[in-house]
This record gives structure tokens, C-alpha cells and sequence, in this order.
């Protein structure tokens, strides 16, 4: 019976080795490969803005004020570069007013006040830019357009009139996701709308002079994040 255990003995120390190695390897796994985020700024966007205007011009005094309203535009892009059109309109509070002695004939010298208010401006216009992932760099110009009141008051009657002027603009900005679809741009304009003549021919304006900076917010519709790898 010893000789019997001896001999199993050895016969399973000779044969722990071989299994061992006869075991299947550990199976070799990839580790994953890290995600980029890519920003593709084509697609349709609707969004608010609102800013501050002041009239540029060598007389006193200036029209300035404020504006809020809504935009909508289309990018395309093509590697870096981006195309896109784009559209605005705003309710506006931008004025100035002047009061001085003036001579009414059958009346003499009275005081009398001019006022001009514009209360609505908008512009339709190209874009292009230089995009860096999530960022936007880009110049801008196209048609530009405000609606005006002039309103004169003297001897306690006032009278007004409209009009809507015509002109262009051209300005630059930067406009950079904050979210996968939500961005944030800031712009400068200068907006030149030509004369205008009011109270059936009795007032020529000259033209109308304008800087704009304004900000927005953007929501891209479609998605425009593409996964990278």
C-alpha cells in the first residue's frame, strides 16, 4: 500500500504541471477608446437678442437706446468653414429729442419741440466664419432696415409721421456652444439706412448712421454635436 501512495504521489506532482499549463490564457481585452465631441454648426437655429444702439453723427443730440426681439438663420459648414444666412427683428426705444425757440408766422417766436423715435429695426444678412470646435468666429454684412417717428410740438398741438428707412450693414461676432444645442454670440453692427422725407415733403431727413452691439442666445435644432473617435 505505501509503494501505492508513493506512486500516486509522484504521478500527481508530474501531472499539477502539465495542467497548469494546459490552461486556457487569460483573453487580452482593448481598452476603450476615447470619445471626442465634434461641434457641426449646420443646421436651422431660432433665438433671442438685444443690445443698445447710438446714432453716429457730428450733430446734437444723438439718438440712443436699447432693443430685444428674435432671430432665426441657417449654417452651413464645410471643414472649418461656415456659410449661413440670417434674420432679425426688434421692438426698439431708440430717440432723441431737442427743444428751441423757433418762428411760426402769425405767431412769432415760440418754443417748439422735435423728437425722432425709432421703434422697430431689423436686418436680413449673410454670415461666414472660421469655426474652432465649439467656437465661432465670423464677419457679417447685408440689408438693414428701421421704422421712425418724428413727432414736432409747438403752441400745445403735436403732430407725427413714419417712416421706414432702407439701408445696409456690416459688422462681425462670435458665437460659441455652451451646450450640446444652446449658444451664446456676441455681435457689433454698423447700420446705414438712407434718408427719408417727412410730413409729405416738408422734412428731408439725411442719412441715419447707427452702432449696434448686441447679444444673443440660440437654440440649434438637429443636434449638432457629432461623436469622433
Amino acid at each position: 500500500m505505501k509503494k501505492v501512495l508513493l506512486a500516486s504521489a509522484c504521478l500527481f506532482a508530474l501531472a499539477a504541471p502539465a495542467s497548469a499549463a494546459d490552461l486556457a490564457a487569460r483573453p487580452y481585452t482593448k481598452a476603450p477608446v476615447a470619445v471626442a465631441s465634434v461641434y457641426n454648426w449646420t443646421g436651422f437655429y431660432l433665438g433671442i437678442v438685444g443690445g443698445g444702439a447710438w446714432e453716429n453723427g457730428s450733430g446734437d443730440p444723438k439718438m440712443n437706446g436699447g432693443f430685444v426681439g428674435g432671430t432665426a438663420g441657417y449654417n452651413w459648414q464645410t471643414g472649418n468653414v461656415v456659410f449661413g444666412v440670417e434674420a432679425d427683428g426688434s421692438w426698439a426705444d431708440v430717440s432723441a429729442s431737442a427743444t428751441g425757440a423757433t418762428v411760426v408766422p402769425g405767431f412769432g417766436v415760440v418754443t417748439a419741440t422735435a423728437s425722432s423715435k425709432t421703434d422697430a429695426m431689423g436686418t436680413v444678412r449673410g454670415r461666414i466664419g472660421y469655426a474652432v470646435n465649439q467656437v465661432l468666429f465670423y464677419g457679417t454684412g447685408g440689408y438693414a432696415w428701421i421704422d421712425n417717428k418724428i413727432t414736432l410740438s409747438a403752441l400745445g398741438l403735436t403732430a407725427s409721421d413714419s417712416k421706414w428707412h432702407s439701408g445696409w450693414t456690416v459688422g462681425a461676432g462670435v458665437e460659441a456652444f455652451f451646450a450640446p444645442q444652446w449658444s451664446v454670440k456676441g455681435e457689433y453692427l454698423y447700420r446705414s439706412l438712407g434718408g427719408e422725407t417727412y410730413f409729405s415733403g416738408a422734412l428731408p431727413t439725411g442719412t441715419l448712421n447707427f452702432h449696434t452691439v448686441q447679444v444673443g442666445v440660440n437654440y440649434h435644432f438637429g443636434g449638432p454635436v457629432v461623436a469622433k473617435y
